[in-house]
């Protein structure tokens, strides 16, 4: 899956302001797409979703976003094999100070050469915690609507790359449609089903008249 900004915001609970900020400044920027012009959407990758919540979760313990790309600096320098530290490497912080668990977990990088351990976070839980609101995102939405008398069942997903939704009636084939919100999609749906039912009744007076002139 790819995530426009506003799944990203939802995901790690970061603001729209702050995941733009980063792309500007060339901290964490998109790796699926980024924009390209007034109106397009940035993608980013489950990767970037981990760079993400690893810097929010340095942040909320007292790192300063300054000591975070110092620190990546830092890394990316002495560990050129390493693409991507924050999304594959393990780390500890005091507040002041990043520290690093290397492959051997005896040894330890300290970034910035100061201070104590106080604090740890594992990198799986991390990612077990966006695989989770992932999943939840992807979960389908069963409503019911009513189209001249009738109830039909559809079906609501989350559009993660474009923003939105999109809805199904799995009663007729390729009955689908998409809206900004929940309550358009259900209006959306319901005019897709109209059409169906429209040509269906078509059909249905066009075989009809057949039957009658044979």
């Amino acid at each position: 899956m790819n995530f426009n900004s506003k799944t990203v915001s939802q995901i790690t609970g970061l603001s729209l302001r702050q995941i733009g900020y980063w792309d500007a400044t060339h901290f964490i920027k998109p790796s699926v797409r980024e924009a390209s012009g007034y109106g397009s959407v940035k993608l980013y990758s489950f990767i970037d979703l981990i760079q993400f919540k690893v810097s929010k979760t340095l942040k909320d313990n007292g790192v300063s976003l300054q000591k975070i790309k110092k620190a990546i600096t830092y890394l990316k320098k002495n560990m050129p094999e390493i693409e991507k530290p924050l999304a594959e490497l393990k780390f500890l912080t005091d507040g002041s100070t990043i520290f690093v668990i290397t492959k051997d977990s005896k040894e330890i990088i300290d970034t910035l050469n100061h201070g104590q351990i106080v604090f740890v976070f594992a990198l799986g839980e991390i990612m077990e915690e966006l695989k989770g609101k992932v999943i939840e995102l992807q979960k389908e939405r069963g409503y019911t609507v009513t189209v001249k008398g009738k109830s039909y069942s559809v079906i609501l997903h989350e559009d993660t790359e474009d923003g939105g939704y999109w809805i199904e009636c799995s009663e007729f084939s390729g009955c689908i449609s998409q809206g900004d919100t929940v309550e358009e999609a259900l209006d959306m749906i319901k005019d897709a089903i109209k059409g169906h039912l429209e040509i269906i009744d078509k059909d249905r007076k066009k075989t009809l008249k057949v039957k009658r002139a044979s």
